[in-house]
């Protein structure tokens, strides 16, 4: 792959700060464009974006249309079942909140 230097600058989108890259970018590496990662920090102002490509549209599908039948099911089960409903109440708040106490998710 030749190397190609692509101008940074920053970006700033509600709260959020990010660095915008130039079309030229997403025109040369379409692949790229909607691909999400990590950023590691080498030094004061050095850093490497690692990328995740490997089957990200396919993932993200697959998964969206997972979501997809199960919340059809969940409406479909509602709807023939009225009487199993259950209120969701502050004792079950407050449960839940205790049993996710000092759980820490990867991400």
């Amino acid at each position: 792959m030749a190397d190609k230097i692509y101008p940074i600058t920053h970006a700033k989108v509600g709260n959020q700060d990010g660095f915008r890259l130039p079309r030229a970018f997403s025109k040369d590496y379409p692949h790229l464009a909607n691909a999400s990662g990590y950023i590691e920090v080498l030094s004061e102002n050095t850093f490497l974006v690692r990328l995740e490509t490997d089957n990200a549209d396919e993932a993200d599908e697959a998964e969206s249309i997972m979501m997809s039948l199960f919340l059809d099911f969940l409406i479909k089960d509602a709807i023939q079942n009225p009487s199993e409903l259950v209120a969701y109440t502050q004792e079950m708040s407050d449960e839940m909140d205790d049993l996710l106490t000092d759980v820490v998710i990867d991400q």
